[in-house]
């Protein structure tokens, strides 16, 4: 009967897990470059649902992705599109507003109005 080695087990099982680690990772940056959305540590461990530490400890994942990063266009989001306004859109934006603000006065000011009105003929018939 062959001896139980415990430390070629566990070497064995590190070698398979860091084995599977590295295809989740490497399917993680296919799927997020076929999409076209940014490669980052923090979206490759979502994306391949390992740590962000275990992409940081791995040398050759870590350099992938940093010149991916480097080389890949940031995704557009919600918050770089509030960033991106520049004067100009600024300026339009608060002249927008600035309509609207006035058109609501005038609004509220011809609603005041005719409950004035209303309040004048309901006070002369009782």
């Amino acid at each position: 009967m062959p001896r139980y080695d415990r430390k070629e087990h566990l070497k064995e099982i590190h070698s398979k897990r860091r084995a599977l680690t590295t295809e989740k990772v490497e399917q993680a940056i296919k799927k997020l470059m076929k999409s076209n959305n940014a490669i980052n540590f923090n979206s490759v461990a979502i994306e391949a649902g390992v740590s962000k530490a275990t992409l940081y400890n791995n040398k050759d994942i870590r350099e992938q992705i940093s010149t991916l990063r480097s080389t890949t266009p940031l995704a557009y989001n919600k918050k770089q599109a509030k960033s991106d306004l520049n004067d100009n859109n600024k300026d339009a934006v608060i002249d927008s507003l600035r309509r609207r603000i006035k058109k609501l006065e005038e609004e509220n000011k011809e609603l005041r109005n005719n409950l004035k009105v209303a309040y004048s003929d309901y006070y002369k018939n009782v």
